[in-house]
């Protein structure tokens, strides 16, 4: 099963969630909403790294 986690909103609610294995984590603590051509830039840095 995989677990999501969403509306993570500090570092402590991170690492807690990473040290107990949940699989995905979204939320305020990795991006506050962004417009669509802030995000595409985000995602274009991230993929060339």
């Amino acid at each position: 099963m995989t677990t999501v986690a969403e509306g993570i909103e500090t570092s402590f609610q991170k690492d807690f969630l990473q040290e107990i294995n949940c699989d995905m984590l979204q939320g305020y603590v990795f991006s506050r909403p962004l417009p669509i051509k802030d995000f595409e830039k985000l995602m274009f840095q991230n993929s060339s790294n």
